[in-house]
C-alpha cells in the first residue's frame, strides 16, 4: 500500500473561502496550483515545464479570488498541479494523471501502480469533490438556489495554431445560464468563444457534468486567454468586466435575482 500522498506539514488538498456567501453563484477553481506534493518530487519535469500552462491554469486562481469577492460568492480551490491528478476530469481517463500533457512526457505519470494512482485520488481528488458536493447538498437542503461556475484559463497558441478569442464559454445543458453571458460580452467587443477552445464532454469532463447537470444546476466554465491574466491587476480587471454579465446571467437561469 502506498504511504499518504500528503505530509502533515503540506498544504491542503483544497482551500474553501467565503463558504457563507450571499450569492447564488458557487466558484471553482479547479487548476489553481502548480503545487507538487513533497513525496512525489518533481515528476520528472523541469522547473519551467512547471511554470508552463500543462501545469496550471495560469491566472485563474487570481480571477477567481477577485470573482469570490466581488459576487459574494463562495470558492473552492484546488491546491496542487492537474499533474498529479485534474479534478476536472473523470477518475480513470487518461488526461486524469497524463503521461503526456501537450507534447510533453510527464515522467512521473508513466505506469503508476495501482496503489499510487490511489492515493492520488484519496489525497486530492476526494477531498476537492467531497467538499463541493456537501456544500452543493447544503444549499439544495436550505432551498437556496445555485449556480456553479468553473474558472480557468487558457493559452494563446496550441501546438502552433493562435487562437483568435480573449474569452470562451464552455456548458452543456445550461444553455440559459451561458448565452446570456456571450452576448454581453460579446457586445463590449470582445472576442467571445462558444465552447471554445474547448467543449464540454461527459466522459472526459467533472465540473459541469457532475456538480453542474448531473444536479439539475445552471453550470459553465469560463475561460480567459492567459495573456490577458499576467498580473493580479489584469485579473481584477477581468473580474470586474464580468461581474455584471454574470449577475444578468444568473437572473436568467435562476428562479430568484442574485441580492449582492
Amino acid at each position: 500500500m502506498a504511504p499518504p500522498l500528503l505530509s502533515p506539514d503540506e498544504p491542503p488538498a483544497f482551500t474553501a473561502r467565503n463558504l457563507g456567501g450571499a450569492s447564488p453563484l458557487v466558484l471553482l477553481c479547479e487548476h489553481a496550483s502548480n503545487r507538487l506534493p513533497r513525496r512525489l518530487g518533481d515528476l520528472g519535469l523541469p522547473p519551467e515545464e512547471l511554470r508552463r500552462h500543462i501545469a496550471w491554469d495560469i491566472g485563474a486562481a487570481a480571477l477567481a479570488g477577485a470573482l469570490s469577492r466581488a459576487l459574494d460568492a463562495p470558492l473552492f480551490e484546488t491546491g496542487y498541479s492537474r499533474l498529479v491528478i485534474d479534478c476536472n476530469r473523470p477518475l480513470g481517463v487518461p488526461a486524469s494523471m497524463p503521461e503526456r500533457s501537450e507534447d510533453t512526457a510527464i515522467p512521473g505519470n508513466v505506469a503508476l501502480a495501482a496503489g499510487e494512482r490511489r492515493a492520488r485520488e484519496e489525497g486530492l481528488f476526494h477531498p476537492f469533490q467531497n467538499a463541493v458536493a456537501a456544500h452543493l447538498d447544503s444549499r439544495r437542503a436550505a432551498g437556496r438556489p445555485t449556480a456553479v461556475i468553473g474558472v480557468h484559463s487558457f493559452t494563446p497558441v496550441f501546438r502552433g495554431t493562435r487562437r483568435p478569442w480573449e474569452a470562451g464559454i464552455l456548458f452543456g445543458e445550461a444553455r440559459r445560464f451561458a448565452m446570456p453571458l456571450i452576448e454581453d460580452l460579446a457586445a463590449t467587443g470582445l472576442a467571445v468563444g462558444e465552447n471554445e477552445p474547448y467543449r464540454i464532454e461527459t466522459g472526459d469532463d467533472y465540473t459541469v457534468p457532475v456538480h453542474g447537470d448531473g444536479r439539475g444546476l445552471p453550470a459553465l466554465l469560463i475561460e480567459i486567454r492567459q495573456d490577458l491574466l499576467a498580473d493580479d491587476a489584469a485579473a481584477r480587471h477581468w473580474a470586474d468586466r464580468l461581474v455584471s454579465p454574470i449577475r444578468r446571467a444568473l437572473a436568467a437561469a435562476l428562479p430568484v435575482k442574485e441580492s449582492a
